[in-house]
């Protein structure tokens, strides 16, 4: 049952392909003679996602009405516009938000994603003409890691590259629902564009936004840009989210935290431990050997076991409470970032340490076996040799009682010269 568990938990567990921490951003634009058209998609990862609900939560009943969906779908849009930054000839243009959609796709260990899915017009007061230049800029989320991707593509109107010589005119990602994973170690970084259009060329089918829904009264208000919204602790948009059911077992959402809650709360939390201590790692592996060389003990197997996992719990809780202290001054990936490279150094200063250790142990061990050899009365026949360097050199006619007894295997003790000792550790000592 237990290589079932391990092979099936990870596969029921997968998060987003881009980390757990990141925002990912995609803008297509639909340039026409007379406006401009904007597809926009938020595609936020566990932690930021679990983050921007709670505000969603309107009634703080810890359940996603449809109501509430509803709402937020706007609220999310209309706060995302004010960090939107479209223009003609260098004249800001209004965005008129017609469609919204927002979802929670399921992410990694019962928490989801959000997906936050806008479109926009934007009616020019002048219709385009020969040599017109349009830029656009995504400043949402600026501080936060995740794909930025913009994609423009013109009906009657035919694009060119602008001053930044770059124009993508189809989506890597699928509109952010399939990330070619040759590029997810360099995520795409577009947070502008800058293209010269002019009237002229195939008209596209009208443009049709999937996972997007109008707004009631097919007007979501002209929003002009520039103009400030909504924004979160770090400077950028902020989008409602909340707290969806299924999204945790049901026991980590109640409200009142009685102590069959918390006992319960604590049970659980050792139940998915001990599952997860199930599945493959080099760091229990390693530690098995190092019980199998020392010949540790059940007690020992128990200390140790013990000790990780304190270790790993208050690990956990002083970087969750590192990330919530610091989240007012510091994004959280930028703590994130910052914790592999303090735990790498404190590894190598740890394992450093114990290397200068055991090298020094070694040296005393080798001078205090150097003066017993040189010490102890050990006559030798005229065939008989040692060598007091690499150990003893045997040869034909070696003859002394007792040189060499190998009558106690079970405590590993054998005897040189007469002088009985063993490699293992003493019966009942502990294990450094």
């Amino acid at each position: 049952m237990g290589l079932t568990a391990a092979l099936l938990l990870p596969s029921l567990a997968a998060a987003h392909p881009l980390g757990n921490f990141t925002i990912n951003h995609y803008a297509g634009l639909r340039v026409e003679p007379d406006r401009i058209l904007l597809d926009v998609v938020i595609d936020q990862a566990e932690i930021p996602a679990f983050q921007a609900r709670l505000t969603f939560d309107s009634d703080g009943d810890g359940e996603l009405s449809d109501a509430e969906t509803d709402a937020g779908r706007v609220a999310a849009c209309r706060d995302l516009a004010a960090s939107l930054d479209l223009r003609v000839d260098d004249v800001p243009q209004a965005l008129e938000l017609t469609e919204a959609g927002l979802t929670f796709p399921p992410g990694a260990g019962g928490l989801s994603t959000m997906r936050s899915v806008c479109g926009f017009k934007a009616a020019l007061a002048v219709p385009l003409r020969a040599g017109r230049e349009v830029t656009f800029a995504d400043h949402s989320f600026s501080e936060r890691l995740g794909w930025r991707e913009i994609v423009a593509e013109g009906s009657g109107v035919t694009l060119a590259a602008g001053a930044d010589g770059a124009l993508r005119t189809s989506s890597p990602s699928s509109r952010l629902t399939v990330y070619p994973t040759d590029l997810l170690t360099q995520a795409l970084a577009d947070t502008q564009i800058a293209m010269l259009a002019t009237v002229g060329g195939p008209t596209l089918p009208p443009l049709d936004i999937p996972d997007a829904e109008s707004v009631a009264g097919g007007d979501g208000g002209a929003i002009d840009a520039g103009a400030t919204g909504t924004t979160a602790a770090d400077g950028s948009a902020a989008v409602p989210g909340g707290v969806g059911a299924g999204e945790l077992p049901s026991i980590f959402r109640a409200a009142d935290l009685t102590p069959l809650v918390l006992l319960l709360s604590i049970l659980t939390a050792a139940a998915l431990g001990a599952g997860h201590a199930l599945t493959p790692g080099h760091g229990k592996t390693l530690m098995a050997a190092y019980l199998v060389g020392t010949r540790g003990t059940p007690v020992h197997a128990a200390g140790l076991g013990l000790s990780v996992a304190l270790s790993h719990t208050l690990g956990i809780l002083a970087l969750a409470g590192l990330v919530v202290g610091a989240q007012g001054v510091l994004p959280p990936e930028v703590v994130v970032r910052t914790a592999p490279v303090v735990a790498a150094v404190s590894i190598a200063a740890i394992g450093g340490w114990m290397l200068l250790g055991e090298a020094r142990r070694r040296w005393r061990a080798r001078g205090r076996e150097h003066e017993v050899e040189h010490d102890h009365d050990h006559p030798h026949g005229p065939t008989h040799e040692h060598d007091h360097v690499g150990g003893h050199d045997h040869r034909e006619g070696h003859d002394h009682a007792g040189a060499h007894d190998h009558d106690s295997p079970a405590q590993g003790e054998h005897s040189h010269g007469g002088l009985r000792h063993s490699h293992l550790p003493a019966p009942g000592s502990s294990i450094s």
